[in-house]
């Protein structure tokens, strides 16, 4: 009971229900893509663009940028544009690159800022967008309408692009057989894709992001079986573990992404359970 009157109390504070929103938000785009990534085997795709996001945030600072999204996001664009759009003729394997583009970005990133050191609390910043500490908690009014517009639209492009997203998704040479623009459609996935490693960046950290991407999505896998009933079911359980996390971490004071995270990770425990249970019954 003083729990609850305790998340009632913080309710009346505007930093407390734009990190509910946000959050929420964050998690029902990336469960939406996280299905397709993982089926696509592209689940370290989200931490090689976060690192590149990372890199995008150093230049940015060290070149004095006051809106960081205006160099972030479309080189994080480009960026996934470049990994999920190479097909066969590829000449660096899908997982080689994602591993390069990684490391590299997250190395360029912390070397420029260390050389060039635009803040007095370095380790602070790195740790914050690595970790995604505490700057969830402290989003504008104006980020959060972002947040919103840029969710609205990656839900939209799900919804309306379905049928062909689950076409590419598992099997791209028939869809192409089929008649179907099957590079459009990894166009739009990619740029869906980066649109939401930037989002969630604020709210876990670069270091984090796979787990918002992958964790519910192995969780659902584990419980559903269609590729509908599996979006659905990481859908719910991706917002749950976001709401719940984010509650979670303001009234014990734990760092919001990880707080998630282990929310995500408890929930797929669980699934296994029930699905190694549901497989012995049906035995």
């Amino acid at each position: 009971m003083e729990s609850i009157n305790t998340i009632i109390e913080y309710m009346q504070y505007d930093f407390v229900r734009y990190a509910l929103i946000t959050g929420v938000l964050i998690a029902l785009c990336s469960s939406l893509l996280g299905v397709t990534l993982v089926l696509r085997r592209f689940s370290y795709i989200g931490d090689g663009l976060s690192h590149v996001a990372f890199g995008a945030m150093a230049v940015a600072a060290v070149i004095g940028l006051s809106d960081e999204m205006l160099l972030v996001l479309p080189v994080t664009i480009i960026c996934a544009v470049l990994l999920l759009s190479g097909g066969q003729n590829r000449k660096i394997n899908g997982d080689a690159a994602i591993a390069m583009l990684s490391v590299g970005a997250l190395a360029i990133g912390y070397l420029l800022l260390n050389i060039y050191n635009p803040s007095a609390n370095l380790a602070g910043d790195v740790c914050s967008t690595l970790f995604g500490s505490t700057s969830i908690l402290t989003l504008s009014s104006a980020e959060v309408i972002l947040s919103i517009v840029l969710s609205v639209v990656v839900v939209t492009a799900f919804i309306f692009l379905y049928n062909k997203l689950f076409a590419v998704t598992f099997d791209e040479t028939f869809a192409r057989a089929s008649g179907t623009n099957a590079r459009l459609y990894n166009l739009i996935l990619a740029i869906i894709i980066a649109i939401i490693i930037v989002l969630a960046m604020n709210l876990v950290g670069s270091l984090l992001i796979s787990a918002l991407v992958i964790f519910p999505a192995m969780s659902a896998m584990r419980l559903c079986k269609s590729f509908r009933s599996v979006t659905i079911c990481s859908t719910i359980i991706s917002v749950l573990c976001a709401f719940f996390g984010i509650i979670l971490s303001i009234l014990k004071g734990t760092p919001v992404g990880a707080t998630i995270v282990a929310m995500d990770m408890l929930v797929f425990v669980c699934s296994m359970i029930i699905s190694s249970i549901n497989s012995r019954l049906s035995r």
